[in-house]
C-alpha cells in the first residue's frame, strides 16, 4: 500500500516530519530540580488528513529507562500560520498549546491544562514549546513552564538529527 499523499493543510510543518533522535542528551532545569539529562525519540508523521501526529519518548540516558511520554496531534487552521497543538502525557496533564508557525519555526503556549486528580504538586499551570529546524538540518525544542510555586522558566532544551524522512 501506497503510503498516503500529505494534506497541503499541514504543508506549512513538513519539515517537523520524520523520527528524530536527540544528539546530543537533552538538558532539563528548574528550580526544584536537579539538573539532569535525558534522551527522547520523536515520531512527527500524517495519515493524510490536514493533522499530524506526534509521540515523544524520553530515557535516562545511563539506564534507558522509560522517562517522559506523550503523545498527541498538531493541527493548522487553515489557509493561515494558526496552530494548535494537542498533547496527552504520561504525567496525567492533557494540554492544549496554540500559536504560529512561520518558516521553520514553530511557537505555542499552553491555551489549556487539565491533570489528573492525583497529579503531584506543584502543578504545572503554564507551557511554551519553541521548535526549529536549525541551519544544520537538526530539530530543535525548547519548553519553559510555570508552575503554583515557580514563574515561567526554562525547563528543558534537546537538539535532534533526523534518522528517518
Amino acid at each position: 500500500m501506497e503510503p498516503p499523499k500529505m494534506n497541503p493543510v499541514v504543508e506549512p510543518l513538513s519539515w517537523m516530519l520524520g523520527t528524530w533522535l536527540s544528539d546530543p542528551p537533552g538538558a532539563g532545569t528548574f528550580p526544584t530540580l536537579q539538573p539532569f539529562q535525558y534522551l527522547e525519540e520523536v515520531h512527527i508523521s500524517h495519515v493524510g488528513q490536514p493533522i499530524l501526529n506526534f509521540s515523544f519518548n524520553s530515557f535516562h540516558p545511563d539506564t534507558h529507562k522509560p522517562m517522559h511520554r506523550e503523545c498527541g496531534f498538531i493541527r493548522l487552521k487553515p489557509d493561515t500560520n494558526k496552530v494548535a497543538f494537542i498533547s496527552a502525557q504520561n504525567s496525567g496533564i492533557v494540554e492544549v498549546e496554540e500559536g504560529e508557525v512561520n518558516g521553520q519555526e514553530l511557537c505555542i503556549a499552553s491555551h489549556s491544562i487539565a491533570r489528573i486528580s492525583f497529579a503531584k504538586e506543584p502543578h504545572v499551570e503554564q507551557i511554551t514549546r519553541k521548535f526549529r529546524l536549525n541551519s544544520e538540518g537538526k530539530l530543535e525544542q525548547t519548553v519553559s513552564m510555570a508552575t503554583t510555586t515557580q514563574p515561567m522558566t526554562q525547563h528543558l532544551h534537546i537538539t535532534y538529527k533526523k534518522v528517518t524522512p
